[in-house]
């Protein structure tokens, strides 16, 4: 029997590193997701993970925790907004990524 991977010709992706997860974190936040669920669903992690990492750009002064129960949406109480400072590691990792043509690492089998 053929593994998934082989079915679809497809190696498998390699694993994120740290830094790549910090940054899709950013990402998602950045681009207005706010709610930690939305988050984790927006950088591909689970529970755990995702709040270890929040609670580590928070202290790093990444991002913002905000109680959010005087909003009209009352399913969450805490929503995360980036800081000035998680917008310029941002904008630096992406114009470092501009000066370098990284090719996708997915590779068809022939």
């Amino acid at each position: 029997m053929q593994s998934p991977d082989s079915l679809w010709g497809v190696y498998p992706l390699p694993r994120r590193s740290k830094l790549e997860i910090y940054l899709d974190v950013l990402w998602a936040i950045k681009k207005g997701t706010g709610k930690p669920t939305r988050i984790m669903y927006e950088a591909n992690l689970s529970w755990k993970p995702l709040q270890k990492i929040l609670q580590s750009m928070i202290s790093q002064d990444l991002i913002l925790e905000i109680d959010a129960r005087a909003e009209k949406d009352r399913r969450t109480s805490t929503v995360y907004e980036i800081t000035q400072k998680g917008e310029n590691i941002v904008k630096y990792f992406n114009k470092g990524k501009d000066y370098l043509r990284l090719e996708e690492i997915t590779k068809v089998r022939e």
